[in-house]
C-alpha cells in the first residue's frame, strides 16, 4: 500500500517544505540580508541538482540552438524571480507571502490563454475572478496603511510579481522540457541562478559577520536551499513523470494554506477578518481553476 502511493506522499511532503520554507526564510532574513542569503542557498541547490544529474548520467550541456534562450528563461526563473521572492517575503508576513505564491496557478492558467493552446473554462475563469478577488482582500484588508511608504503592501506586491513572473518562466520553460530530462534542465536553470545570484550577492556577502549569525539562521539558509530548492524540485519532477503533471499539480494546492498556518503558528503572525476571507477566496479559486474539464462536464 505504501509503495502504491510512495510518490503522492513524497509530494505531500514537498507541499509542506514549502509552505514551511515562507517562515524558515523569515527567521533567517533576521540575521542575513536577503542577497547573501539567495547566494548560498542556491550555491548549495545547485550543488544537490548537478550531483542528481550526474548520477542519472546527464551533463549540463546544451544544444548550440536552444543556449542563449535556456540562459534567457534561467534569467527569468532564477534571477528575477529569485530576486522578487527573497525581497518581497522580507518585506510582508509570511503569511501572506504563501497566499501570494499559491497564485501561480492561476497566473499560468492565465497566461495560457494568450500564449500557449490550453485556454480557459468557465470554471477556470470563476476561479481566477476568485483568486484575484483574494489577493485584493489580502492587500486591502491588512492593519498597515495601503501605500507605498507601507512594507508589507509594498512586500505583497513584490511577491505578486514574483508569482506572475515564475508562472512565465513556467510557460517558457515547456518547450524545452520536450528536449531535456527534467532533473539535466532543472541543474541547468539552478546553474544560471547560482552564477548570476552569487554576482548579486558578492557586495554583501563580504560585509557579513559570519561569526554573529546564529545556527538557526545557518540552518534556514540549508533548509531552504537543499530542502525547498533542490530536493523538492527533484520529487516535484519525479511527480511529474510518474502520476502526470495534472495530478501533481494537484498538491501545489496545500502549500498557500500549510504556509498560513505555519506563519500563524510559528511566527505569531496576526491576519484581519478581511486577510482569512481573502486567504478563503484565493484558495477557492485555485481549486476550482485546477480541477478537470470532466468535473465541470459533469456538473453540468
Amino acid at each position: 500500500m505504501i509503495k502504491k502511493y510512495f510518490t503522492d506522499l513524497t509530494l505531500i511532503c514537498v507541499a509542506v517544505i514549502w509552505a514551511l520554507n515562507f517562515s524558515v526564510v523569515k527567521i533567517a532574513l533576521a540575521e542575513f540580508d536577503p542577497y547573501s542569503f539567495n547566494a548560498i542557498r542556491f550555491f548549495l541547490a545547485f550543488g544537490l541538482l548537478y550531483f542528481a544529474a550526474r548520477r542519472k548520467g546527464y551533463t549540463l550541456k546544451v544544444k548550440r540552438e536552444h543556449f542563449w534562450a535556456l540562459v534567457g528563461i534561467g534569467l527569468i526563473g532564477n534571477l528575477l524571480y529569485q530576486l522578487l521572492f527573497i525581497v518581497g517575503i522580507n518585506l510582508t508576513k509570511a503569511a501572506n507571502a504563501s497566499v501570494m505564491l499559491g497564485t501561480i496557478p492561476i497566473w499560468v492558467a492565465l497566461l495560457s490563454q494568450f500564449f500557449t493552446e490550453e485556454k480557459l473554462t468557465v470554471l477556470k475563469s470563476i476561479g481566477v475572478f476568485f483568486a484575484f478577488l483574494g489577493v485584493a482582500f489580502i492587500v486591502v484588508g491588512g492593519n498597515n496603511e495601503i501605500s507605498f511608504q507601507s512594507e508589507t503592501f509594498l512586500g505583497d506586491l513584490i511577491t505578486i510579481l514574483s508569482a506572475i513572473v515564475w508562472a512565465v518562466y513556467t510557460i517558457f520553460s515547456k518547450k524545452y522540457l520536450k528536449f531535456y530530462n527534467s532533473t539535466q534542465f532543472s541543474a541547468f536553470m539552478s546553474l544560471i541562478g547560482f552564477i548570476c545570484l552569487s554576482l548579486v550577492g558578492i557586495p554583501f556577502l563580504i560585509e557579513i559577520e559570519w561569526t554573529s549569525i546564529s545556527t538557526q539562521a545557518y540552518g534556514g539558509d540549508v533548509y531552504s536551499g537543499l530542502l525547498s530548492v533542490g530536493l523538492a524540485y527533484l520529487i516535484w519532477n519525479n511527480g511529474i513523470v510518474k502520476i502526470g503533471a495534472v495530478r501533481t499539480a494537484a498538491y501545489q494546492n496545500l502549500v498557500p494554506v500549510l504556509g498560513l498556518v505555519f506563519g500563524v503558528i510559528i511566527l505569531d503572525e496576526v491576519l484581519t477578518l478581511f486577510q482569512y476571507i481573502g486567504v478563503l477566496s484565493v484558495i477557492t479559486g485555485i481549486v476550482m481553476a485546477r480541477l478537470p474539464v470532466s468535473v465541470y462536464k459533469a456538473k453540468k
